[in-house]
């Protein structure tokens, strides 16, 4: 530890006195700003409005019909201000005598706009506006109208050193990438008589932003973020939030940061960094089965949601990416923790749930590159059940009741999302991401579900961006010589695939099967494996791209089988998951 001698220590004590003030200076000066306002919460669809404001040192907080005349509020805070005493007059109480004094008048309460009563037969909901000014007595409160607000504000879990921070946080009336934060963690330092034996806490400014990542420094130190909510020039009131838990060592070195030497910088103004990921559901990491049988090898702490999460924000912040397919993302997970921490790198998420489960699949692109123009989820075994366009396949299914009834049980989900990319709005992208049935044996389940995705992505791209380039992600839990595989590079699957009888001649129905697109290119080659647990190892994870509009600018390079295997297998202390993430960077053919 440092040591610092007296006078040193003295004046270092007062500055770190005089900065760490600045969360208490911002709570006072908007304490400051509250004491001359009324703060109106008003929603469209929503029957009460809520009015706030300090008056005689106390907060008065009023939940009023949005469809009340305003005299009748004003009525009943001159009321309140009357039998409360302080501004306006009010009767008061000698200190020698309990018998009152005589009454003063009544309190004068009244609403203005530029000077002029608003009328009192006017409804709350259009009578609160931002520029009136409320009178009460002698007292002045301006009007804020539907201010910013922190309606969700939480520290992390789990901090560890040399990982990222980020506070789930959700505003309303506001915008989070407004907002201010300032980081600050709390340590031990010398006091300011400088006796190096007498300790005291103190909390010691640490950074600025949404982000933090604490330092090898900051072990066994707690932190505290002061965030205040702005929408532009807008503010609301701060909210300090204090870790509950000290920041540990983190793994120290993990499976990306080798591949994060290739990512340093964003791709070119040209070009469009894409990632495809299954980061591995809660749901079942969390399972008997997963820590017993199939990730025995794993710490219990390092399959905790709270652990990996450090692990895969560094990971995927560390990419750069403009554009992230995921897969088995938690539903918690996704509005929790991921949407909110990504959305401070710049990037925004849509989600798809798979029903009758509690994951599904997001799709994150960069809002300084794209923009995302439409949607086109659909649940697979629904669009085959009930869209015309698959009446053909489903006829066909119909051959094999057995498997028929399987594939329209499955929930397996498909997400199409078109976009422009907003340095050339003329170039358009449809973009597909999809996790297919998992099963070892249902190489069947996964032709029908691939042609019903084929026949769907094709039919966006007809309507809805005809002459865009196409990119299909996924875990398609298929192998690169499936049928799956074939249908997508190849163009055609013949009825003599073995994957047309994988599950056993009950639900054996082969049929010919051709995609309605053409043959897609392998954007990452083709890597020794995608996913590497204790009993499996092997590529079921692909980035298609369109050959004839994209070309492929790099690839991110999979990290060394002695980085995989370090310990052991995957998820570990080091990777976040039992699948690697696929990299590269694309661009736009002339």
């Amino acid at each position: 530890m440092l040591k610092y001698l007296p006078t040193t220590s003295r004046l270092f004590s007062r500055c770190v006195t005089s900065v760490t003030r600045t969360s208490h200076l911002q709570k006072h000066r908007f304490l400051s700003r509250m004491e001359d306002s009324v703060v109106v919460r008003c929603v469209a669809g929503e029957p009460k409005l809520t009015i706030s404001f300090i008056l005689d040192g106390s907060h008065r907080h009023m939940l009023r019909d949005q469809t009340e005349e305003l005299g009748k509020v004003l009525l009943r805070i001159a009321n309140n201000a009357a039998r409360g005493g302080g501004q306006g007059g009010r009767a008061k109480k000698s200190k020698k005598s309990k018998a009152p004094q005589a009454a003063a008048e009544p309190v004068v309460v009244k609403l203005l706009y530029n000077g002029e009563p608003v009328s009192e037969d006017a409804e709350n909901s259009e009578a609160w506006q931002d520029g009136m000014t409320l009178h009460i007595g002698e007292m002045r409160y301006e009007v804020q109208r539907n201010g910013p607000n922190f309606t969700r504000a939480q520290m992390p879990g789990c901090l560890l050193a040399g990982f990222p921070v980020c506070p789930r946080l959700e505003v309303e009336f506001g915008r989070l990438e407004d907002c201010e934060l300032t980081w600050y963690k709390h340590e031990a330092t010398i006091s300011p008589e400088g006796d190096a034996s007498t300790k005291e806490a103190e909390w010691v400014p640490a950074g600025n932003g949404r982000v933090f990542v604490p330092s090898n420094l900051d072990i066994g130190s707690r932190l505290k973020v002061v965030a205040t909510p702005r929408d532009g020039a807008r503010s609301g009131p701060p909210k300090e939030l204090v870790s509950v838990a000290m920041v540990e060592a983190g793994p120290g070195w993990c499976t990306c940061d080798n591949r994060h030497a290739y990512t340093g910088r964003e791709a070119g103004p040209e070009g469009l960094r894409v990632l495809s990921y299954n980061i591995l559901a809660d749901v079942y990491a969390q399972t008997e089965m997963s820590r017993t049988v199939l990730y025995p090898y794993c710490p219990p702490y390092a399959l905790q949601m709270d652990y990996r999460f450090n692990l895969l924000l560094k990971e995927l912040a560390g990419y750069r990416a403009d554009l992230l397919c995921l897969q088995e993302v938690d539903t918690g997970v996704f509005s929790d923790s991921l949407a909110p921490a990504l959305d401070a790198y710049g990037l925004e998420g849509t989600f798809r749930v798979k029903e009758r489960q509690h994951e599904g699949l997001a799709t994150f692109y960069r809002r300084s590159r794209l923009r995302l123009l439409s949607r086109h989820d659909v649940m697979i075994s629904e669009a085959l059940a009930s869209d015309p366009l698959h009446s053909d396949m489903l006829e066909r299914l119909s051959a094999n009741p057995v498997l028929k009834d399987k594939v329209l049980h499955l929930s397996t989900t498909l997400q199409v999302s078109v976009f422009e990319k907003l340095n050339e709005p003329s170039n358009k992208l449809c973009v597909g991401n999809t996790h297919l049935y998992w099963h070892p044996k249902g190489g069947n389940v996964r032709l029908v579900q691939m042609g019903v995705a084929l026949q769907h992505l094709s039919h966006v791209i007809q309507q809805e961006a005809p002459g865009a380039a196409f990119i299909f992600c996924g875990d398609f839990n298929s192998t690169p010589d499936s049928g799956v595989c074939q249908l997508i590079q190849g163009g055609l699957v013949p009825d003599s695939h073995p994957d047309w009888v994988s599950s056993g001649p009950e639900e054996a129905l082969p049929m010919e099967l051709r995609s309605p697109l053409p043959p897609l290119l392998s954007a990452c080659g083709d890597p020794a494996y995608t996913n590497y647990v204790g009993g499996f190892h092997g590529v079921l994870d692909y980035v298609f791209l369109q050959p004839d509009s994209l070309e492929v600018d790099q690839v991110i390079p999979m990290p060394t089988h002695e980085e995989v295997t370090s310990h052991q297998a995957l998820p570990s202390v080091a990777h976040p998951s039992d699948h690697i993430a696929l990299v590269c960077d694309l661009r736009f053919r002339p």
